[in-house]
């Protein structure tokens, strides 16, 4: 399955655009015009949309895509884009190759609440779901990483702000930014954690993950 990762230049003068760089489901809903036979009851997910706003001064949105997106559903005016295919750098992954990554990741886990089990299952619940910052974030990362075929040889991270939806009260991500350096170990799965990301709050610029050449 073919993948492309669109960039686009934010123009910030453009009042759609405006509107959503400060509101994230907004955002989506914007980019969700890119996939050209968004289907099913998970439109998002089938049409492989994934996407970041780079930190920096001037507003950057990478828009990852299964199919090559079509623009023509930006607004006039949204910004200027590039696309590119990703096929060559999928098809260059191999076991040992070392690369640079970037994510802006929403680490989450599941707290016991104290609630009894259900009288009926005898099941406890799930629990409510926690940001994790600090330490436990760099450990969700770690197992995350291992998890999509990635030993990683050194990692920052930088926490970024939490994005609310002013129509909503939930969902409330906060972000953590992860760079750094890995090695491959499996690109079977790594091509799977870029294709579907990784982690919760996707449909809100989250779990998009990057590489470039070591």
């Amino acid at each position: 399955m073919p993948m492309t990762l669109t960039r686009i230049v934010v123009n910030r003068s453009h009042r759609q655009a405006r509107v959503d760089l400060a509101n994230r489901p907004g955002m989506h809903k914007t980019l969700m015009r890119l996939l050209t036979h968004p289907t099913g009851p998970t439109p998002r997910k089938n049409g492989g949309l994934l996407f970041r706003l780079e930190p920096g001064l001037d507003p950057v949105l990478l828009v990852q895509t299964a199919n090559t997106p079509d623009l023509t559903g930006l607004p006039g005016g949204y910004g200027t884009t590039d696309t590119r295919d990703l096929t060559p750098m999928l098809s260059a992954l191999t076991p040992g190759l070392p690369v640079r990554y970037r994510i802006t990741a929403a680490p989450t886990a599941y707290r016991p609440t104290g609630a009894p089990p259900d009288p009926l299952t005898g099941r406890r619940p799930r629990g409510k779901i926690t940001t994790l910052q600090d330490q436990d974030a760099q450990a969700w990362w770690h197992r995350k990483a291992a998890h999509a075929g990635l030993h990683l040889t050194g990692a920052t991270e930088t926490l970024r702000l939490p994005f609310p939806s002013p129509e909503r009260p939930a969902p409330f991500y906060k972000l953590t930014q992860f760079d750094g350096t890995a090695t491959v170990t499996d690109p079977d799965l790594l091509v799977t954690a870029l294709r579907e990301g990784i982690g919760k709050g996707k449909a809100y610029g989250a779990g998009l993950l990057t590489l470039a050449p070591a």
